[in-house]
């Protein structure tokens, strides 16, 4: 998956692609798809939910800049593959999940795969952030959204970074964003698809009952 699928792609950074070495993408997957764990491409999870294809996991850590020591804001905790990913370079996670359940399992998961100490996973609308932990250093969201919610602007330190998914229901440019004072720089990578960001200052609920779980392709 390393070699074959991030690196030939121009993933370069190595701290990212030890992580994507060492993490078992397999313990994330549903049990009838554990044979493909490894392929590139997103695959069913819990809840009709899906795990990112590698490439966009490792491209979405690289465009973040992550480094161990630094406060991160995940938006979407899913499965916990991406919690994972962050936690394991040695970031400080605190992950949003608007589901229960799935937050349990992923909490679960990371626990028993070592990951609790450095992972904190709350219920909640994340297209809010997290006010009672904030500021943070980088902030990623797992989902696509119309527009960066103002309460991300207004939780990242200066300095800090923001990678998110903007677009419409269909298609979306994985985006990154760096604070300096009131001053905003902007980029733009690949096209991508992902489930919409929903909440106060994303999509409605009406929007994640006509939208399957697509993830990025």
């Amino acid at each position: 998956m390393v070699e074959r699928q991030l690196r030939r792609r121009g993933i370069c950074d190595e701290v990212v692609l030890a992580a994507m070495l060492h993490v078992p993408r397999h313990h994330f997957v549903a049990a009838d798809h554990i044979r493909s764990a490894y392929a590139d491409k997103a695959l069913p999870t819990a809840k009709g939910q899906t795990i990112s294809q590698p490439y966009m996991v490792a491209l979405m850590t690289e465009s973040l800049m992550v480094r161990a020591g630094l406060k991160i804001l995940e938006i979407g905790t899913g499965s916990g593959y991406q919690t994972a990913i962050l936690a394991h370079i040695g970031g400080d996670v605190l992950s949003v999940e608007r589901n229960g359940s799935l937050a349990e399992s992923a909490r679960l998961r990371l626990q028993g795969l070592g990951y609790g100490d450095s992972v904190k996973i709350v219920v909640g609308d994340g297209t809010r952030g997290w006010e009672q932990e904030a500021p943070f250093d980088r902030i990623l969201v797992t989902a696509g959204a119309p527009r960066v919610p103002g309460a991300y602007r207004e939780q990242l330190v200066d300095g800090g970074r923001i990678v998110i998914p903007l677009g419409n229901q269909t298609v979306q440019q994985l985006t990154s964003l760096e604070r300096h004072g009131d001053q905003w720089t902007r980029s733009e990578s690949t096209a991508c698809r992902f489930v919409p960001l929903i909440g106060a200052q994303g999509w409605d609920e009406a929007s994640d009952a006509a939208t399957s779980r697509v993830d990025s392709e």
